[in-house]
Formats: structure tokens, C-alpha cells, sequence
């Protein structure tokens, strides 16, 4: 075989006849070459998809370089020596394209095709053959399968291969579902339709009473209706005859009206009475009169307050050491007080320098004597200083009688000798001179508004009473005026009133001439009605009303009645339901016959095939076992049990160890590889790693059946342990070779 197939890239590996073994460390290809040499048979499943914990072949095993996966195999088949071929054309079909042709030429196999290709040259299908000589270790459990259970059957059987138990049996369950199912299948369908179709009478039925009761009410309903028309059109001919009456009152009513109205017209304009636009206009003037009378009144009342505070202001004026003067001239009377000449009094002054002079020599003489000295300069420093004492004390004597005199000056004119609070009396006067002057100018202004407002309100009242007196000659003052041209207002609006009611009966006429009756000789003596307009209408308007419920709900009912469909039809579509349901319910019990036909029939082929299968099951165990135990017991699902040497109760293989579990199923799959494979075939055995979970001495023993196993047919045992070659060496009828990522070592 030569693989690009996961992670062999352009590898090959040849085998020899009988028993290979394949030693090769984990994770160098042992089990990329299994699943190709099942490729390169069957073919790569480009359907299949990846799901939770499962890979696809084509996802998993597309080469690792990246390369389109394919590869080669030669081998002998009874059809001769033929070589292999299968490559990738389309990316979706991996290793899609095949070719068999004999080895050394180029002439293809006849019939021998890429689907057909494994199931030709083993005699089995692909299934079969997984499931029998293909033997993983994570895979040495047997699973039921319809392909397994038909080549079963045909071998223990009629040697057909197209009978399968299980397809047999989910056919027939398929059509019992069909039929019945819990609360699905044509029975239960056909049981609600039928339950459907009598729920569809019964309603049918209720509607059809439900409509007589509805059109016996409409009937009953349109014969009160009519009755209430007619006492209805009784009732408009008596209120025809009275607005016939009430007709010519309303004519009589609107001439004396219109009558009254043109007397009342006359007699205003042979009074001359004015319009109403020249009575309101001179009565608002009247209005306005009083509003500028009270303006007047206020502007002299706010003119005599002004006076007062004039005079107020003039007091204060007065009342200053100032008062004459303007406020700049007593600022600066303020300022220049100390300017002023006085009279004072030069006595101290003369005392002080008579007396200061002698007193003068005597100190110089003093001074003399008591220093001893006889300096002239002495003496005239000592006289000059007294000099200028006297002179100091004589002046100093002067001034405070100056400041004497002024304060006196100032005491008598401005009440102060402060000059402080004389500039501030000086300030004092100018604001008040500056309020009076502004109280003068407000006197000024109050007087001017209010000579005005007496101006306007004279020739005001002079004007209303001019024009008054064109239609009122006695009006000579206001109140006459408005007194007149109150009683104007009064008779014009006697004239407004007659002229609406005029108009209003002339309206009410016309109106009543609108909705008089048809012209036509008048109906004496018609009766009054028993009852009101109002009362008939209502009740009309109720009756009409629940005549058209009544007939909606009529319609409606006849409508549903119409959509329940025909109560024939319906009775006639219940019975052939009732007859279809029938027809199933023979079927059903048919198919339930069948069934138990068909499981007494598998349960015979089932002691037929265990017993066979599970005496040469039990026969290779007991060799790969050391004979530990006796016997193997399955059913037709699979299902294990082993019996120990010496113990008759047979053991579960759940109970079982891991490493007798795997003998165990290895024992089976043999078994079943001598009784389902065909023998012309020589079809090969593949154990991948089916071993590791053996010890030495029953791997020594499984190895040893291999090894007679293979006398005719090949086996390829995969290993990652190298005890296996060691078994074998030295016996050249095993062929032994290692693995590695870069050779093969034979």
C-alpha cells in the first residue's frame, strides 16, 4: 500500500501472507493505515459530518501537507493481481475517483467499480466487514447491525442475504405507528375526525333550532314594526291639521307685529329721536365728562399740596443766617469768616511788653552776676532772647485776642463759632434753596395741568350741549342732557324690540309655511293620539332595533349553518370514515399478528445462531484464557456472559476485567469471522492494538491462535508493543517489521 492519507505523505507498507505484525510506536500511523486500507476498499464517506465527539474520515484524515488525499494498493485477489487506485478530483469528494486495472497493464477490471469495490473482493459489505474482521480496540465490543444480522441469517438459514430482523421489525413497527401510536396515527386521526364530524352535527343540528327560534323573533319583531308605523302616521296627520292652525296664527301674529313696528318708527322720526350710534357716542362723552372732572378735581387738589410744600419750603429758607443770599454767595461767606476785621482788645500786649523789657535786663544782669562774667557778648545774646520772649508772648496775646473777636463775630451771626458747622449751615441752605426752587416748579407744573384739564372739560361739556340741543332744545346743563338722552335710548330700543319680534314672527311663519303639509283639502276631525311622539318613536326606534339584531343574528346562524356544511354530506363523509377505520383496525391487528410471527421467527433463528456462535465464542476464550473459562453465552443483540471453569453461574462481561473483557470480544469477533466471512473469499483480519490490554502469557496465547488462524487467510496485527515480534522471531512464517517516522525496518 502507498498512502497520502492523514499524516502519511507518499508512505508505503508491504505486507506478506499469513500473520503480519506491524510494531510501531504510538502516534506513527498504525491506525491511518487501518482506516486506509478500509478507504481504499469501501471508499471514503464524503456524507458523513462532524458531530460532538466524533470526526469525520474525510475531515480527519485529509493529509497533513495539505495535499488532495489518495493512494495505491496491489494485492491477489481471486480475479488475479490487480492494483488499486483511488484519488481526489472535487475538494467535496475525497479519494472519489477510482481505478482497478490488472497489475503490470494498464486494462482495467471489468464490473469491479469504486462503490462496489470491497463488497466484491470480500464478499461482504463494508458494515460486515467493520464489524467482524476489522478490529479496533476502542471498537472490539460487536454492535448490532441489519447487514451483520442478514449475513447472519443467511448462513443460518435459507442462505439468502436480503432478510434482516430488525428491518424486518421497524418495518412492521413503522406500520403499526402508522396506524397507531399513542395519540398520533391514522387511527387516532380518523377517531378525531370522526369525533370531529359528530361535534360538526350536533352543532349543526343546534344551529338549525337556533335559526328557526331567530326568524320566528324577526317575524314577530316586523309585525310590531308595522303596527308602530301606523300609529306613527296617525299621529303626523294630527300634527299636520294643528300646524295647519297653528299656520294662520302665525301670519295674524307676524302682520300685527310689523305693524306695530313701523308706528313705533314713525314716531321717533317725527320726534327726531337721534340713532343709537349718536346716543352712545354722547353719552360716553357724558361718561368721560366725569372721568375729566374727577382728573380736574385731583389736579387742583395735588396743585394745593404742591403750594403747601412751596411754602414750607420758603420757612426753611428764611429761617437761615443766610436767608437772602444765593448758595454760592453764602458758601463763600462760610469760607471767609476768619478775614474779616474785629475789634480787640492791645492792653495785655502793652502790659506784656512794659512789664517784659526791665524784666529783660534784670534776667541779663542775673545772668552776669551768677556766671562772674563780664562779656558784652555775653549780654546782648542774653537781652536778645529775653527781647524775643516778649516779642513772642506780646503777639501770641494779639492773636488769641483776634480769635477772641471772631468767635464773638461768628457767636452772634450764625448762633456757632464752630466753622465747620458753619460751612455745613452754608450747605444746609443751598439744598434748601434747591427744594424750593423745585417745589416752585411743581407748583408751576400742577397749576399749568390743571387750567388745561378745566380748559378741556369746559369746551367739552359746551360741545355735548350744543349738539344735544339740535333734538332737545331744554338741555342746558349735563345732568339734563343725560337724563334726555336717556329716555332716547329707552324708545329706540322700544323700536329694536318691535322690530325683532316682527322679524322673529315673520321667521316663525315662514318657518311653519316650510313644514306645512302638501296643499290639499284639510282633514276635519282627526283624532288626537293616545300617545306622544316621542313615546311611539322610541319604542319604534327600540323594536327596529332589535329587528335587526334578530335578522343579524339570523343571517349569522344561517351563515354558520351554511359553513357546518350539509348535515347529508356530513353523515355520509362519518360513515366512510367509520368504514376507513375499520379497514386500519383489521390492518392493525394484521400487522400485530405479523409482528408476533415475526419475533417466534427471529426468536428460533436466535436459538439457532447463539448456540453456534456462542460454543465457538467459548472454545477460542478458553485458549486465549489459559482455560479459565468454559463458556460464552449472547443473544441476537450481542449481549455477553462468560462461565469460569468450575462455576455454573454465568458472569455478565460488564463483571468482567478489562483485559478479559477485550479477550472476550476478540474471541467473538473471531468466531464471527469464521462463520460470516466466506471462505473462497480468504477475506483478511486487522486488529489494530486488539491486544494491548492482554498479559504476556494470554497474549502469548492469542497470538498462537492467531498464528494458526492465519493458515488460510491474512492477518494484519497492529502493535505498539514489540513482545509480539518477540514472539515470533526467528519463525519465518510470521512477518514481522517496525515502523518509524522514517523507514520501515523489516
Amino acid at each position: 500500500m502507498t498512502a497520502t492519507f492523514g499524516k502519511l505523505q507518499g508512505r508505503s507498507l508491504e505486507l506478506g501472507d499469513g500473520l503480519n505484525i506491524i510494531e510501531a510506536p504510538n502516534e506513527t500511523g498504525k491506525s491511518t493505515w487501518c482506516a486506509f486500507l478500509l478507504s481504499i476498499l469501501y471508499g471514503v464517506n464524503s456524507r458523513e459530518r462532524d458531530r460532538a465527539g466524533f470526526i469525520a474520515d474525510k475531515n480527519r484524515f485529509a493529509p497533513w501537507s495539505g495535499a488532495a488525499m489518495s493512494g495505491r494498493m496491489d494485492c491477489g485477489t481471486e480475479l488475479g493481481e490487480l492494483t488499486l487506485t483511488r484519488a481526489t478530483r472535487r475538494q467535496t469528494s475525497p479519494m472519489g475517483e477510482f481505478s482497478a486495472v490488472y497489475a503490470g497493464t494498464n486494462e482495467p477490471v471489468p464490473g469491479l467499480t469504486g462503490a462496489a469495490c470491497g463488497e466484491t473482493l470480500l464478499g461482504i459489505s463494508r458494515e460486515v466487514f467493520e464489524r467482524s474482521a476489522f478490529i479496533r480496540q476502542n471498537n472490539l465490543p460487536i454492535s448490532q447491525d441489519a447487514e451483520l444480522e442478514r449475513r447472519i441469517a443467511a448462513l443460518i438459514s435459507s442462505g439468502e442475504e436480503g432478510t434482516s430482523y430488525t428491518e424486518a421489525a421497524d418495518a412492521l413497527k413503522k406500520q403499526l405507528n402508522r396506524r397507531r401510536h399513542n395519540r398520533t396515527g391514522q387511527l387516532p386521526a380518523l377517531e378525531t375526525e370522526l369525533a370531529e364530524l359528530d361535534r360538526q352535527l350536533s352543532e349543526s343540528n343546534s344551529l338549525a333550532r337556533q335559526l328557526v327560534q331567530a326568524r320566528s323573533e324577526v317575524e314577530a319583531l316586523s309585525r310590531r314594526a308595522e303596527i308602530l308605523q301606523a300609529e306613527l302616521t296617525d299621529c303626523n296627520r294630527w300634527e299636520a291639521a294643528q300646524r295647519r292652525q297653528a299656520l294662520s296664527g302665525a301670519a295674524s301674529a307676524a302682520e300685527q307685529a310689523e305693524v306695530r313696528a313701523a308706528q313705533v318708527q314713525e314716531r321717533l322720526q317725527q320726534d327726531q329721536i337721534p340713532e343709537n350710534e349718536t346716543i352712545a357716542r354722547l353719552r360716553g362723552a357724558i361718561v368721560n365728562l366725569e372721568t375729566t372732572r374727577r382728573a380736574v378735581d385731583k389736579a387742583r387738589s395735588e396743585r394745593d399740596e404742591a403750594m403747601k410744600a412751596l411754602l414750607r419750603a420758603e420757612a426753611a429758607v428764611n429761617e437761615s443766617p443766610f436767608a437772602g443770599q444765593s448758595p454760592e454767595s453764602a458758601r463763600r461767606e462760610a469760607a471767609g469768616t476768619e478775614n474779616e476785621p474785629v475789634k480787640w482788645n492791645p492792653v495785655p500786649g502793652v502790659l506784656t511788653f512794659l512789664i517784659g523789657v526791665p524784666l529783660c535786663f534784670v534776667v541779663t544782669y542775673a545772668v552776669l552776676f551768677l556766671t562772674g562774667s563780664h562779656s558784652k557778648l555775653l549780654a546782648l545774646l542774653t537781652m536778645l532772647a529775653g527781647f524775643s520772649c516778649v516779642c513772642a508772648l506780646a503777639l501770641f496775646l494779639k492773636k488769641r485776642a483776634f480769635q477772641a473777636g471772631w468767635a464773638e463775630l461768628r457767636l452772634k451771626r450764625f448762633g456757632t463759632a464752630d466753622l465747620d458747622a458753619i460751612r455745613q449751615l452754608a450747605e444746609d441752605y443751598a439744598k434748601l434753596c434747591e427744594a424750593r426752587d423745585a417745589a416752585q416748579a411743581s407748583v408751576n407744573a400742577k397749576s399749568a395741568a390743571a387750567d388745561t384739564l378745566y380748559s378741556s372739560l369746559s369746551s367739552n361739556e359746551q360741545g355735548i350741549l350744543l349738539e344735544v340741543r339740535r333734538f332737545a332744545p331744554d338741555a342746558f346743563d349735563i345732568p339734563t342732557a343725560d337724563q334726555l338722552l336717556r329716555a332716547c335710548a329707552v324708545r329706540r330700543k322700544e323700536l329694536a324690540e318691535a322690530e325683532t319680534a316682527a322679524r322673529e314672527a315673520r321667521m316663525r311663519y315662514e318657518l311653519q309655511v316650510q313644514q306645512a303639509p302638501a296643499p290639499g283639502t284639510p282633514e276635519a276631525d282627526v283624532p288626537a293620539p293616545v300617545r306622544s311622539r316621542e313615546a311611539i318613536s322610541t319604542e319604534l326606534d327600540r323594536v327596529r332595533a332589535a329587528l335587526a339584531e334578530a335578522r343579524s343574528s339570523a343571517d349569522r346562524l344561517d351563515g354558520q349553518l351554511h359553513a357546518a356544511g350539509d348535515p347529508a354530506v356530513l353523515r355520509a363523509s362519518a360513515e366512510d370514515l367509520a368504514a376507513r377505520k375499520e379497514r386500519l383496525e383489521t390492518e392493525y391487528s394484521a400487522l400485530r399478528l405479523a409482528m408476533e410471527a415475526l419475533e417466534g421467527a427471529n426468536t428460533a433463528l436466535q436459538n439457532r445462531f447463539s448456540p453456534a456462535l456462542g460454543r465457538r465464542a467459548a472454545e477460542i476464550f478458553s485458549q486465549l484464557t489459559n482455560s479459565r473459562y468454559a463458556g460464552v453465552v449472547l443473544d441476537r443483540s450481542f449481549r455477553l456472559s462468560a462461565e469460569p471453569v468450575g462455576d455454573p453461574v454465568f458472569r455478565d462481561a460488564a463483571l468482567l476485567s478489562a483485559g478479559a473483557l477485550d479477550q472476550l470480544y476478540l474471541a467473538v469477533r473471531l468466531a464471527i469471522c469464521e462463520l460470516v466471512l466466506p471462505p473462497e473469499k480468504q477475506v483478511p483480519i486487522v486488529l489494530d492494538d486488539a491486544l494491548a490490554n492482554f498479559d504476556d502469557s494470554r497474549c502469548a496465547a492469542a497470538l498462537q491462535f492467531l498464528k494458526e488462524a492465519a493458515g488460510n487467510r491474512q492477518i494484519l496485527l497492529f502493535t505498539c508493543h514489540s513482545r509480539e515480534g518477540e514472539f515470533f522471531a526467528g519463525d519465518r512464517e510470521v512477518f514481522v517489521q517496525r515502523l518509524t517516522d522514517a523507514a520501515v525496518e523489516v
